[in-house]
C-alpha cells in the first residue's frame, strides 16, 4: 500500500530519468544555488519510505509515514508554508524571500523494470526560486509553476533539476502583481490569473511564446485551482468557477449570487471537482457546512451539506477520486463525487474549531496511497487512517502544535 505510486509520481520519475528539456517555454535560467550535503551517506532500503513533513512556529519536522516516528525536527525563522513538488522526494517551503527546496532524504531511483530505495537525513538546501511573497505552488504536467505574489514572478521547473540539485527554471513576469496562480501545460502553454493588487479579475492563456491567446473575465476574486480528468482545469470564483478546456474558458455559476469556491481539490482519473463553497459575503470568518462538485464535462455544480464546518486545509481527495473532507467535529467525511452521497464518517480525532487567523495551527489531513494523515495540533498527535478499511492503523504523538502537512512517497 504505502509503496505503490500514483500516477503522478509515476510520470515525475519518468521524466526526471530522461530528463526531458522543458519545451516550448520563453524566459531565463535562473541557477540559484545547489543542495546541501547530508552529514552521512544514503542508506539503501527494502522499499520505499514515504515521509510527512509538519511546519510549526520554529520548524518542519519530518517523520516517517509508516511508524511515524520522528525522524528530523529543522528549525527554519518565521512562519512558512508547505507544497508538495509532486516528484516523491522534495517538498518547496514558502519564505519571506522565495520557494527554498526541503530535500525529505527519501527517494527511488528507477533502473528498468525495478527501483532503488535509499533514505538519507532530510535537509534544507542552499535551491531557492522565485520572489517576494511566494504563493501558490502547482504541480502539473510533470512541471512545477511557482507565483510569486510580490512581482508577479512565474517559474516553471523540471522536477528532474531538483533530482540534479539544480536549481534551475525558466521565467516570465506578469504585468501585475497579485495573489495568484500559474498552471503550465504539457503543451508549452500557461494559464494565468488576471489581476492587481487591488483586485483580481479572471484568468488568461498565454501561448509557448507568453502572448496571451485567451481570456476569462467574469471571475472576481480568482483564487485557487485544481486539475480533473483529461486535462481540464478549473479556477475559483467568488460567483462560482472556471473551467479551462484546451482554448475554452467556461464560466459556471453558483447557486446563490455570492457563492465563493475558493479551495479545489482534483484528481487526475475524475472528472469532477471537489470545493469549498461560502455564501456569506459579510462574514468575517465562514465557517461553511457545505462543500461544491463541480463536473468539469457538463458544467453541473453540486452543493453537498456535511451538517459540519470544515477550513480550507480540510480538502482532499481519496481512492477511486472521492472526496474526502476533514469536518470540525473530528472525523473524516467521504463522499462519492458522482453521486454526492456520503458514504462514511469515520471519528478521527477530537472537535475543533477553525481559528480566526488562517496562519494559525490547525487540523490538516493529506491523503497519499489511500492512506489520510490527519494533525491535531491541539493534542499534539498526527493520526494515520486506512481509507479503504476505514480504521485507525498509527497514531503518535508530536513535539510540537503543527500548522501545515505534506506527504512524499519516497
Amino acid at each position: 500500500m504505502f509503496t505503490s505510486l500514483t500516477r503522478l509520481i509515476r510520470s515525475v520519475l519518468a521524466v526526471s530519468a530522461a530528463a526531458v528539456v522543458l519545451a516550448g517555454c520563453s524566459g531565463t535560467d535562473s541557477h540559484r544555488g545547489g543542495v546541501a550535503s547530508p552529514s552521512s551517506g544514503p542508506v539503501e532500503q527494502r522499499s520505499a519510505t514515504p515521509r510527512l513533513a509538519l511546519s510549526h512556529d520554529g520548524g518542519i519536522l519530518v517523520l516517517d509515514a509508516q511508524s511515524l516516528d520522528q525522524v528530523a525536527d529543522l528549525p527554519v525563522d518565521g512562519f512558512v508554508r508547505l507544497n508538495s513538488a509532486g516528484d516523491g522526494r522534495h517538498v518547496l517551503v514558502s519564505e519571506a524571500g522565495g520557494f527554498r527546496v526541503l530535500d525529505m532524504g527519501t527517494w527511488t531511483r528507477r533502473h528498468g523494470d525495478h527501483g532503488h530505495h535509499q533514505t538519507a537525513e532530510p535537509a534544507l538546501t542552499e535551491m531557492r526560486f522565485g520572489a517576494d511573497e511566494p504563493g501558490h505552488v502547482v504541480v502539473h504536467d510533470s512541471r512545477i509553476t511557482l507565483f510569486s505574489d510580490g512581482t508577479g514572478q512565474v517559474d516553471i521547473v523540471e522536477p528532474a533539476e531538483l533530482m540534479r540539485g539544480k536549481a534551475v527554471s525558466t521565467t516570465f513576469t506578469l504585468p501585475q502583481p497579485h495573489h495568484g496562480v500559474a498552471v503550465f501545460r504539457g503543451d508549452g502553454t500557461v494559464v494565468v490569473t488576471r489581476g492587481d493588487e487591488e483586485k483580481r479579475t479572471g484568468i488568461a492563456i498565454l501561448d509557448a511564446s507568453r502572448k496571451e491567446i485567451a481570456r476569462n473575465d467574469e471571475c472576481p476574486g480568482v483564487h485557487g485551482e485544481a486539475a480533473a480528468a483529461d486535462g481540464r482545469l478549473t479556477f475559483g470564483c467568488e460567483n462560482g468557477i472556471l473551467v479551462v478546456d484546451g482554448t475554452d474558458i467556461r464560466k459556471v455559476d453558483s447557486p446563490d449570487p455570492y457563492g465563493r469556491i475558493g479551495n479545489q481539490a482534483g484528481d487526475d482519473s475524475s472528472p469532477i471537482v471537489l470545493g469549498d463553497y461560502k455564501s456569506d459575503p459579510d462574514a468575517d470568518i465562514e465557517r461553511p457546512t457545505r462543500i461544491s462538485l463541480t463536473d468539469t464535462r457538463t458544467g453541473r455544480l453540486r452543493l453537498v451539506d456535511l451538517g459540519t464546518s470544515y477550513s480550507f486545509r480540510s480538502l482532499e481527495r481519496g481512492p477511486g477520486g472521492s472526496a474526502v473532507v476533514l469536518g470540525s467535529d473530528g472525523a473524516l467525511h467521504l463522499v462519492d463525487v458522482e453521486t454526492g452521497e456520503r458514504t462514511a464518517r469515520i471519528p478521527v480525532i477530537g472537535q475543533w474549531t477553525e481559528p480566526d487567523e488562517w496562519q494559525s495551527p490547525m487540523p490538516n489531513v493529506a491523503v497519499q496511497d489511500g492512506i489520510a494523515y490527519v494533525s491535531d495540533p491541539g493534542a499534539k498527535r498526527i493520526v494515520a487512517v486506512d481509507l479503504t478499511s476505514r480504521q485507525k492503523i498509527a497514531e503518535a504523538d508530536v513535539p510540537h502544535e503543527t500548522i501545515e502537512l505534506v506527504a512524499v512517497t519516497g
